[in-house]
């Protein structure tokens, strides 16, 4: 941490109390200094970047203007909640964010009282605001304010609009503030424009008409019907004023801006003078992704997470990745874009992941045939199913974690109807120092029941690119394809795309002490710690892959139920409901009796670290699998 460098009002904040002593005046110069705090903390400890340096003003005004951690305050996914971290007496443990052990990537309420709600999956935060704010409205506490902080791409998701549509209907004072970082902040705007806004947000002007509703309602001109419908009325005019529509003047909340989310003596003003407006009220900002960095600001999407930098030059230290395997999202990108040369029936679809999943080389080179639908995995699936039923053929990328956002869809709007839409789940297992709103840990637990599915998992990139040949060929229906975060094992990762027989298995390696079966890359793992294991311990271990987790490969696991006495799983996935579970199932089931252990993520929530950290600490990593053979065998 460079808690040592010399700022002239940053080191002397530990908590907002400290904040709240300055005057309005000197808040541009803290703004100045938190800025430049997570830029040299970023720049040699990696993470979230462009985001947190956009809303360093807002995080500076929220702070200033309501008497947190009393009054609330719920981030939309925290990419931009470091400000906020740093602020709220966290700023000398911040060098050991994102580490094993160190806090927390995301806010936590197990972290901090300031950290009002867990968040790491988007469009929530309108949602549990709303239910703060009701809960504290039904306690008789009518001082406190909730404030949800929630980004133009997060207003994508379906349970955004759900938390509006309630808002709207249901007696409360919640603020949303729509942080929208998607275009320039406009220039001062003067006028009529700038002097409406300035009335509609005065104290005078709101005492006034709190006055004057009151009075009404009492004459009985004025009823709930009639307030709605006037707030709709003032809502349109201000639409007229600002030459922009927006989609809440139907909807009975109260709407301020657009202004400038980094005039931050403007925005304390602002929140100051609407803080006690009764009534759910929006305020919509306009801010820039990677303020105050010059690269971050021309590249915002590059800036999202680059790892380590030149604070000063702005250079990237990129990784000479040089005769490395490649990663595995990148295998998918490239042969996705194979396959749809090949088969016209192909599309691809993503939740706002293009580059992170690698759905950008398709989008690329056959822009018409890739569709990012923005932060809406329950949309994408189900939009998958629609053009599934009209005869494409989509490959739908979902983040293994986030996927459990569409498991409703997964089910009613593919498996039902047996529709042809690969589900490639990226990113699952343990991904590592994003934590565990991230870890891909479900899926397989989650997806297993579900009639009609095809769950696979490829050990390396040639069954990965095999895989997703034999998902878009004729009359395979809803197939899953899960594969990790990271770089595969094989250098030369090309190689002929053939079909897989659907619920066919491998054997790897005989033996006759015992029966290994992995699934998925992990069996990587396990072939290095079995080839120990027999040289330490002079065993013979079997090693199957089972490459399916439905339908299972029934001959194979009929050969280790008859054969061995000794049977070990190893997945990476939940260990209750997994893979193991299914061998289990699948011995009871057919009156075998072997011994059988199971590796896999434990029942807990496995906190951030890097993925080798996380491994180990599961018992998952190859010293732990040879700890867990020694142990049965003895």
């Amino acid at each position: 941490m460079n808690s040592g460098q010399t700022y002239n009002l940053l080191n002397s904040i530990n908590y907002p109390e400290d904040l709240r002593k300055l005057t309005v005046e000197q808040l541009p110069e803290v703004c100045g200094e938190l800025r430049q705090d997570i830029i040299k903390e970023l720049c040699c400890n990696p993470g979230h970047f462009a985001a947190s340096l956009g809303t360093v003003e807002l995080t500076v005004a929220l702070h200033y203007v309501y008497n947190t951690p009393y009054d609330r305050i719920v981030w939309d996914v925290g990419h931009q909640a470091y400000g906020h971290k740093i602020l709220t007496g966290r700023r000398e443990a911040f060098s050991t964010n994102r580490k094993l052990g160190g806090i927390r990537p995301f806010p936590s309420p197990e972290e901090s009282e300031y950290d009002t709600f867990t968040c790491g999956h988007a469009s929530n935060s309108i949602s549990a605001a709303l239910g703060m704010a009701v809960a504290a409205a039904r306690k008789g506490d009518t001082q406190r304010h909730v404030v949800a902080i929630i980004g133009d791409g997060s207003m994508s998701g379906g349970l955004a609009f759900e938390g509006l549509n309630n808002a709207s209907a249901t007696s409360n004072n919640l603020l949303i503030i729509l942080n929208d970082n998607d275009m320039a902040i406009d220039r001062s705007v003067g006028g009529m424009k700038q002097y409406l806004f300035n009335l509609t947000t005065s104290n005078r002007y709101n005492q006034l008409r709190f006055k004057l509703s009151r009075m009404l309602f009492k004459l009985g001109i004025l009823n709930e019907e009639r307030r709605k419908a006037l707030i709709r009325f003032g809502n349109s005019l201000k639409s007229i004023a600002a030459q922009q529509q927006n989609i809440f003047e139907g909807m009975n909340i109260r709407y301020f801006g657009p202004i400038d989310g980094h005039d931050v003596k403007n925005l304390a003003r602002v929140l100051h003078d609407i803080k006690d407006l009764q009534g759910p009220k929006i305020l919509h900002l306009h801010t820039v992704k990677g303020k105050g960095f010059a690269p971050a600001e021309k590249h915002a999407t590059e800036w999202h997470a680059p790892g380590k930098f030149d604070p000063v030059t702005g250079e990237r230290f990129i990784a000479n990745t040089e005769g490395m395997p490649p990663l595995f999202q990148d295998v998918f990108g490239n042969t996705l874009v194979e396959l749809a040369e090949a088969n016209p029936k192909i599309v691809g679809v993503t939740p706002a992941m293009p580059s992170g999943c690698s759905m950008n080389i398709l989008m690329e080179k056959m822009p018409k045939r890739a569709f990012d639908v923005g932060i809406a995995e329950g949309h994408a699936v189900t939009f998958s199913g629609g053009m599934a039923k009209d005869g494409l053929q989509p490959f739908c990328n979902i983040y293994s974690s986030f996927m459990q956002r569409a498991h409703d869809n997964i089910i009613h709007d593919v498996a039902i109807q047996n529709l042809p839409v690969v589900l490639c789940l990226d990113r699952a297992g343990l991904v590592g120092e994003d934590g565990p709103t991230h870890h891909g840990a479900f899926d397989m637990a989650c997806l297993r029941p579900i009639p009609n599915l095809t769950i696979s998992s490829p050990m390396d990139e040639h069954e990965l690119r095999r895989l997703m040949y034999t998902a878009q060929l004729p009359d395979k229906g809803p197939f899953v394809i899960r594969y990790p975060r990271g770089r595969g094992v094989l250098v030369d990762w090309k190689c002929p795309l053939e079909e897989i027989p659907v619920g066919k298995g491998r054997k790897l390696k005989e033996g006759s002490d015992l029966a290994v079966i992995t699934i998925g890359p992990i069996g990587n793992v396990a072939a290095r710690a079995i080839t120990r294991a027999e040289a330490a311990l002079g065993l013979s271990i079997a090693h199957y892959d089972l490459r399916f987790l439905k339908p299972l490969d029934e001959e194979l696991l009929h050969e280790a139920g008859r054969k061995f006495q000794r049977i070990l799983t190893i997945e990476d996935g939940i260990i209750k409901g997994g893979m193991g579970s299914a061998v289990l199932e699948f011995m009871a089931d057919n009156e075998y009796k072997p011994t059988v252990k199971r590796i896999g993520i434990p029942n807990i929530f496995v906190e951030h670290g890097a993925v080798a950290e996380l491994y180990q600490l599961c018992g998952m990593d190859e010293e732990g699998i040879l700890t867990k053979i020694k142990e049965f065998i003895n």
